[in-house]
Formats: C-alpha cells, sequence, structure tokens
C-alpha cells in the first residue's frame, strides 16, 4: 500500500497540469455543495423560527373528520370542522414533558363586508383568547398603529396586508380606533386616490361555514399590525377575540355553556321524554319573541359589549385547532405519532399533524427549495464527472507507455487499479476537501453580512427576514457522501482504461 500511495502522488506531480485540471472542478464542486447546503439548512431553520415560533407552533391538533391536513391556507376558504373537546384534550396532554405549552385557537373564512355599498371582500379569521395568544407568540409581530388588545376586549387586529386587500376591494382604509390617520402608512393605491379614500375604524364580517348558521358581526379595529416575516402570507389572518368568532361563525361561546343544577340534570338524563316538556317555561308567547337578525347597515357596535365576561371560561365553546409548542423543535414527526397515540387511546376524535402540513405548500418550501437546489448541486457534479472521466481517461491513454511497462515486469490488473484509485483519491481528498472548508468560510461569511428584505419572496428564500445560512453536522457529512460518489463514479472508467493496456501496446505506441 505505501508503495501504490509514493507512486500516485509521483504520478500526480508529473502530471500537473491534468491534476490541477481534475483538483480545480473537484474544488468548485464542493465549494458550491457545502454553500447550497449551508443555504438550505440556514432556510429551514430560519422558517421554522419565522413560522413556528409566530404563527402555528410545532404541532397542530385537528378534529379527526377533518379531511385536509393543510388547515391554514386551504384553497378557496375550506370550512375547517369544529372541535369542542379542547379541554379533554388539554388534560390528556398537559403532562406530557415535552410540551411547553397548548394554545386553542379558532380559524375559518370570513366575508368582509362594507356597509357603504361597496364591494365585499374574503378573509381568513383567528380567534384567540388574547391572554393566552400574547403569552404564546410574545414577539410575533409589531404594532404600527392602534394599541395592543386588552385581556378582555372584543375587537380585531388587522395585518398590514389584509388593510391593503380590504382597501382593494371597497375603497376603505382602516385605521385604529382613536388614532389618527398615518399618512406615512398608506400603500400606493391609497396614495393614488387620498383625496377620495373612506377612513373606517370598525371592520363588518359574515362567517362562512358548511352549515350556513352564520352571523354578522361588527367590531372595532383595536390595531394595525405587521409580522416581522412574510408579512404578505401570514398577513391574510384578521386575529380577533375568540367569543367574537364563534358569534360570527354560529359557534357556541363559553357564555352559551352553563352549569346545570342537579335537578335539572336528573330531568335530562330520565328515560321519560315526557319530564323534558313537563314545564310550562318551555314555551313563549309569540309576541315576547325578539329577533337579531340585522342588516349590515344596521349593525351598531354596542359599548357595553366590548369586553368579555370576567366569569367565562373561554376554554369552553368551540375551536377549530390546538396549537402545540415544543421544548424541542428535533424529531417532530416522533412527537407528533406519540401525541396521536395519546389522542387515539383516550378515544378524543381529534388527531395531530406537523406545522409543515398544516401550512400545506408553504411548510413544504423549504424542502422543495433545498431539493431544487441539491438538483442543481448535482447537475454540475454530472458535468464535473464528465470532465474528470474524459481527462483520467485521456491521461491513462497517454501514460500507455509506463502502464504497459508495469505491466511487463509484473504489474497485475489489480495494482494498476489500485494505483489509479488512489491517484484520483489524494486529489479528490486534497481538492475536494479545500472545497468543503472553503464553502463553511463562505458560509460564515455570508452570515455575517445580516442580509435582510421586506420581500415576501425572498423572505421565503432567506427562511425570514434576514439571511443566515448555517452548516449542521449533517450538512458535513452529507457533502463527504457526495464527495465520495464523484469520487467513485468518475474513477470507474478511467479503471477499465488503464487495466485494459498490456505490455504489447506500449510496444507498439513506441
Amino acid at each position: 500500500m505505501k508503495l501504490i500511495i509514493k507512486i500516485a502522488w509521483r504520478n500526480l506531480f508529473r502530471h500537473k497540469a491534468k491534476s490541477l485540471v481534475i483538483g480545480g472542478i473537484l474544488f468548485v464542486g464542493a465549494l458550491l455543495m457545502t454553500v447550497g447546503n449551508g443555504v438550505t439548512s440556514g432556510m429551514d431553520r430560519g422558517l421554522e423560527k419565522t413560522i413556528v415560533e409566530s404563527f402555528t407552533g410545532d404541532i397542530v391538533i385537528i378534529p379527526e373528520k377533518q379531511e385536509s391536513d393543510n388547515v391554514f391556507l386551504s384553497m378557496m376558504g375550506k370550512s375547517i370542522e369544529p372541535l369542542n373537546n379542547y379541554k379533554e384534550i388539554k388534560a390528556a396532554l398537559e403532562n406530557n414533558s415535552e410540551i411547553a405549552g397548548m394554545l386553542p385557537v379558532g380559524k375559518n373564512a370570513a366575508m368582509a363586508l362594507n356597509d357603504k355599498e361597496g364591494n365585499p371582500g374574503f378573509a381568513f379569521l383567528l380567534g384567540v383568547n388574547w391572554q393566552e395568544f400574547n403569552k404564546f407568540f410574545p414577539d410575533n409581530f409589531k404594532y404600527l398603529e392602534g394599541k395592543e388588545i386588552r385581556e378582555n376586549d372584543r375587537a380585531v387586529l388587522v395585518p398590514t396586508k389584509m388593510r391593503e386587500d380590504f382597501n382593494s376591494f371597497s375603497g376603505i382604509w382602516l385605521t385604529a380606533e382613536g388614532d389618527s390617520v398615518h399618512t406615512a402608512n398608506l400603500s400606493e393605491d391609497a396614495k393614488k386616490n387620498i383625496n377620495s379614500l373612506i377612513y373606517e375604524d370598525y371592520a363588518i364580517f359574515m362567517g362562512m361555514n358548511d352549515k350556513n348558521s352564520t352571523a354578522d358581526i361588527k367590531l372595532p379595529v383595536r390595531g394595525i399590525v405587521k409580522y416581522k416575516a412574510l408579512n404578505h402570507i401570514l398577513g391574510h389572518f384578521i386575529i380577533m377575540d375568540i367569543e367574537s368568532y364563534r358569534e360570527c361563525l354560529g359557534y357556541f361561546s363559553a357564555q352559551d355553556i352553563v352549569e346545570v343544577a342537579d335537578d335539572k340534570k336528573a330531568v335530562l338524563e330520565s328515560e321519560n321524554l315526557d319530564d323534558m316538556f313537563a314545564s310550562e317555561d318551555m314555551f313563549v308567547k309569540s309576541g315576547s319573541t325578539e329577533t337579531n337578525s340585522l342588516s349590515a347597515g344596521d349593525l351598531k357596535i354596542d359599548t357595553e359589549q366590548r369586553t368579555l365576561s370576567s366569569s367565562a371560561d373561554l376554554d369552553n365553546g368551540t375551536f377549530n385547532m390546538v396549537l402545540v409548542m415544543l421544548k424541542d423543535h428535533s424529531n417532530l414527526d416522533k412527537k407528533t405519532a406519540e401525541i396521536n397515540k395519546i389522542l387515539k387511546d383516550k378515544g378524543l376524535s381529534a388527531r395531530a399533524v406537523t406545522w409543515k402540513k398544516a401550512m400545506g405548500v408553504m411548510g413544504s418550501m423549504a424542502a422543495l427549495i433545498k431539493s431544487a437546489l441539491f438538483i442543481f448541486v448535482m447537475m454540475l457534479f454530472v458535468v464535473a464527472i464528465i470532465i474528470i472521466v474524459n481527462t483520467l481517461s485521456m491521461a491513462a491513454l497517454e501514460r500507455t507507455t509506463e502502464i504497459g511497462m508495469m505491466r511487463a515486469v509484473g504489474a497485475r490488473k489489480g495494482f494498476i487499479s489500485k494505483m489509479f484509485f488512489a491517484e484520483t483519491a489524494a486529489l479528490s481528498a486534497v481538492f475536494g476537501g479545500a472545497g468543503i472548508v472553503a464553502g463553511a468560510i463562505t458560509v460564515k461569511i455570508l452570515a455575517a453580512f445580516n442580509f435582510t428584505s421586506d420581500n415576501d419572496m425572498v423572505q421565503l428564500f432567506f427562511g425570514g427576514d434576514t439571511f443566515h445560512p448555517l452548516l449542521t453536522g449533517t450538512d458535513f457529512v452529507l457533502a463527504l457522501i457526495q464527495l465520495t460518489l464523484v469520487t467513485l463514479i468518475a474513477v470507474i472508467y478511467p479503471l477499465r482504461v488503464a487495466r485494459s493496456i498490456t505490455p504489447l501496446d506500449a510496444i507498439s505506441r513506441d
């Protein structure tokens, strides 16, 4: 083996030009491969931080009968099934050591109405318990106008993206209640029509679900917010208090659920159905019947209803999903399976999915871009392999005399194969290894620049508002595996050429 390495090393220096060509190709390929791995790993980590820690949590628990896992960005605003047993789910999972917190939310589509005779629009609603929401996502967006939501407030927060959309279909520019108009925050379209622009500090929504048991609701705009990253994607969701959301969607609210006295429970549990209708209180005179049906123009913001009852347990009532934040964001599939087992064993009619599945294509974006970059790098390596194969084959033919003489003095084909393989492996180790090191340094330099962008498409590539590539141990292992594969594939044909040279070929060539 020492003799083979010595001869291989000597041959590399005897054929410096070809060695440098092959080495240069390996260096550039390894450099691009390492930088590509660093970019995609940084993007994956950045998307996780941006979306998981600002919007979805690690795992999303949804009703078992919900058909699609894509519950956040479902096409055409398809309704999400209601979830009515959050308290049981919470009790089943609260002792799980992997879970850092849980947040039940309502999420569905609604029509954004216009009482100024303009066109209606479309919006996603996110119903939350303000106090729990602020604890779960303490730093997910910043307030541009207005003020933060109070604990028992009945109001909405409107992201800047949704405000621009609302202005596009209705011609109304939403402002925060009690705040002045901030002309600096106007969109380009609003600035063009500033003289005819209508300003309103409230919004009207009509819930949409498969059963059509919804209502119109008019709420004050408490604040205008902007997500720190991916605002044009996450900003499609108008955030409102959970009780107003339930009212809008026609769901059971916390105030609808009351404790039943023991004597009433006995009646409800009775096998004699006549007992349930024995009381005159069950009937109401027709003259005392009232209706709550109002047109959009008649809706008023009742000042007495701007705050929720502090005695109501908001965990009661209907939600659509439960967001779960883990202490450790790794091994999501395994932890999701564990939660699913608990839910199934308890018979809770719910299932857990990872945040990537819950976000649909958005959740798979990192994997898609990573796959695209991987394919691009591998195409470069295919070209590199072809060039290396051609160069090594030509080198073998040019050394016909040398190899033929070695065969004549007793060198076997196996020795020739080992010599050629050692030469290629040495080039791969030196130049390819240098390319990996240079790639790691390049990734560090790129991360140090802290490139930022407000463009959502660029932020998707960045994985957030800041470009921060990084290399993990897995990335280094992957780079070494790729480099090894290139070396093994590139040397196959040149080995066959070198092994086929005989002493007679050397004599004939001379």
